[in-house]
């Protein structure tokens, strides 16, 4: 018989094969039945264009955004010196001259 593995994110033992993922029924988590190529490759943070980033890095922002609690808007163009990556959603810890430091997505800057 074959053996599924337990949720990671729960561990519960209940989880069931749904195409090409594995499925938890009590805490809804899903997740690949592959497993990534290395440790390193998939916890690697990509700017928009798939180039990697690294802490130390320039970038520029390629769309205009709002900084939230605030009128103030991050411009297109605007270049981000000396970033420094952290794990999250906002996954770029940086300073934004004038507007003071901030987190950014990766998804909407470019590598400088």
């Amino acid at each position: 018989m074959n053996v599924l593995p337990a949720c990671p994110a729960c561990a519960s033992v209940y989880t069931y094969h749904d195409g090409l993922q594995y499925v938890c029924p009590e805490c809804a988590h899903e997740w690949s039945d592959t497993a990534p190529a290395s440790e390193d490759e998939s916890a690697t943070v990509r700017d928009a264009n798939g180039n990697p980033l690294a802490d130390g890095d320039s970038v520029t922002v390629i769309k205009d955004l709002k900084v939230k609690g605030s009128s103030l808007v991050v411009k297109v163009g605007t270049k981000v010196k000396n970033i420094r990556l952290v794990d999250g959603d906002h996954d770029i810890d940086c300073k934004v001259d004038g507007i003071g430091p901030m987190k950014l997505k990766s998804i909407y800057v470019k590598k400088a």
